[in-house]
């Protein structure tokens, strides 16, 4: 008895020499541990340095700019950029909630739209996902060209001047539904959806209450990407929309970049215009434009981040 005591507790004591030993094997050292946390920090400044320096352009003065360049420290701000394009009034605002009714609306109906398309084919139970998977992935490769595309949202679904056209073109993408796909086939087992079955769930229960609270990481990752898309579109407004109360902020900040460079352009031959340019605030004009534009879709990114980096971390080896 006591010597079989004897060797489990040897035993114990190795086990215990082993995980420390390991341990001490995984262990970052110090050096490293600080070379790691200042390469980190250098790429953060790499990725913010350029939205403090244009945040500091549009508040720079324009004679400075244009005697001194570009800097990060300027001896003299300036609001007149904002001042400028903040003249279009009540335009700009409802531009904004053009642009924000267009981003939610278009973004949920994109989502569910790649979700209901991409679901069936991570099935293996759906008889034809090999068809349906080859004519999604057939119009990656191929399109029919702007002429058909514009037909199609002008006579065949007269959609043009509305603001369903920033939304319908957009709604799927064969691209993101192929993601989607191989997210539901490697984190849904398909005894889960035979224990719904069996437990008397339908379809459409099965997907909205078990299988879209599982890929969560997904489609967030998902719906960051049509955000986006929704966001800074400005093609299809200056393709379809003539209404000018449809104008989204991407379009109202392209048409004022227009309209400073008309008058750049036409400096050199109009009087009247070469004095109206000498009071326009070019450059600093242009970077208020950009902060204007992105400053909303920040505040997107701290919903999607942990859903996103949870996408990132699926699948990965745990140590």
């Amino acid at each position: 008895m006591d010597k079989s005591f004897g060797i489990v507790n040897d035993n114990m004591k190795k086990n215990r020499k082993y995980k420390s030993h390991n341990n001490i094997g995984n262990r970052i050292s110090g050096t490293s541990n600080f070379f790691i946390n200042l390469l980190f920090v250098f790429n953060c400044i790499l990725c913010i340095a350029p939205i403090l320096l244009i945040i500091v352009i549009s508040l720079t003065d324009e004679k400075e700019l244009l005697v001194y360049g570009y800097s990060f420290f300027p001896d003299k701000f300036s609001v007149k950029a904002y001042d400028y394009v903040f003249t279009a009034g009540d335009t700009i605002w409802r531009a904004y909630g053009v642009s924000i009714l267009v981003t939610l609306v278009g973004t949920l109906l994109s989502v569910l739209v790649i979700c209901f398309y991409a679901y069936p084919l991570s099935r293996q139970s759906f008889k034809y996902k090999n068809f349906f998977s080859f004519f999604a992935y057939f119009t990656m490769i191929f399109g029919g060209g702007l002429v058909p595309w514009y037909m199609v949202y002008t006579q065949l679904i007269p959609i043009k001047n509305t603001i369903w056209i920033m939304i319908v073109p957009y709604l799927m993408n064969a691209w993101y539904m192929m993601i989607m796909r191989t997210f539901f086939k490697t984190t849904i087992p398909e005894s889960i959806i035979e224990s719904a079955k069996i437990d008397g769930a339908g379809e459409f229960r099965t997907f909205f209450v078990i299988v879209l609270p599982l890929c969560k990481a997904g489609v967030a990752t998902i719906a960051l990407f049509c955000t986006l898309g929704y966001w800074n579109d400005w093609w299809l407004p200056l393709v379809f929309i003539t209404d000018n109360k449809l104008y989204n902020i991407q379009y109202l900040m392209y048409q004022t970049l227009n309209s400073i460079q008309y008058l750049a352009s036409g400096s050199a031959q109009f009087s009247e215009s070469s004095k109206v340019l000498a009071d326009l605030p070019t450059e600093g004009a242009r970077m208020a434009i950009a902060v204007i534009s992105i400053g909303p879709i920040i505040f997107a990114y701290p919903f999607f981040q942990k859903y996103f980096i949870k996408g990132l971390t699926i699948g990965a080896v745990k140590g």
